[in-house]
């Protein structure tokens, strides 16, 4: 459900789906009152996963250095500030990517080395086992959650495997949902910077059918809505949650729970979404993909996210 003034009010409708019986809960990484599940020269990182997905978020130090040495697929680099600057080596070569800025690196050995000091976000997905074993809630996956799609990568970059770097730094556009890339594995979402408290009159509860959201708070702070679904059976219910959620910290939203997020405080709030495999109904929206001429779009009869 969306105010008509919201973009994604514009967007299909799933298909009619069997109604699920059972459900996940939510997994919450409040960073700022946790201790890292790392804690060396590179700075401090907290990781915390969904069933597809993987969030390494480091307050690096100048001349942080990580490095993946047979990662299994295309992973994303996202640097949210203008100071804080990566150069990432692959057998291709080397690539500057500037502060304030997202790259999608390729599978196998690559190298990041970090300038400044300052917010560096990883993004994998969960084939990455190293550090999906990291997570303060592994344990919550041992055995697959219910209601989510089966993972499937979508095609490689018409380009080929290579690093692909863009500038966050996009003005909002009329019609257009936020500030959207994808790759191969992964969607981001660095949606505008909302400035002051959300109007309550114009939330946007929601759900999805079969695939997962992280929400990954980078400023300010926000309250996480969600609601499940009732079933016949009592036992299988859960309460709702209103979850408050200063930055940095990460809300992992399971499907299909009905969910909204309100920034909270004065100043800047600052959130990006994240979808793991990418969403096809936002790729189907005109111009909603920022980076859509680089990645090809899975053909309508593969197995990926709708």
């Amino acid at each position: 459900m969306y105010d008509s003034s919201d973009p994604r009010s514009t967007l299909a409708s799933a298909a009619d789906r069997p109604a699920p019986t059972q459900f996940a809960g939510a997994e919450c990484g409040k960073f700022y009152e946790t201790a890292p599940q790392e804690d060396d020269a590179n700075g401090r990182t907290w990781f915390i996963r969904s069933q597809n997905c993987v969030v390494a978020y480091t307050e690096a130090r100048d001349g942080a250095h990580f490095v993946r040495s047979a990662q299994p697929d295309e992973y994303v680099l996202l640097l949210p500030e203008a100071g804080v600057s990566a150069e990432i080596l692959t057998p291709d070569g080397r690539i500057a990517v500037a502060g304030y800025s997202i790259a999608f690196v390729p599978p196998g050995a690559s190298e990041i080395r970090i300038s400044g000091a300052g917010p560096v976000v990883r993004l994998l997905t969960a084939r990455a086992e190293d550090l999906a074993a990291k997570c303060v809630n592994a344990a919550a996956y041992r055995t697959p959650q219910p209601n989510i799609a089966p993972f499937a990568p979508w095609p490689d970059a018409a380009a080929g495997r290579r690093v692909h770097a863009y500038s966050l730094d996009v003005p909002d556009e009329p019609g257009r949902f936020g500030r959207i890339w994808r790759g191969s594995t992964l969607m981001v979402n660095f949606l505008p910077p909302q400035s002051g408290p959300r109007d309550v009159t114009k939330l946007s509860p929601h759900h999805h059918d079969d695939f997962e959201q992280i929400s990954l708070a980078l400023e300010g702070a926000f309250t996480h809505h969600l609601r499940w679904p009732w079933t016949t059976n009592l036992n299988n219910w859960r309460d709702d949650l209103h979850e408050y959620c200063a930055a940095p910290s990460a809300m992992v939203i399971p499907p299909p729970a009905i969910h909204t997020s309100r920034g909270m405080l004065e100043g800047i709030n600052q959130l990006v979404d994240i979808f793991c495999p990418p969403r096809r109904d936002f790729s189907l929206k005109p111009g909603w993909v920022l980076n859509h001429t680089d990645y090809p779009m899975p053909s309508e009869s593969s197995n990926a996210a709708a």
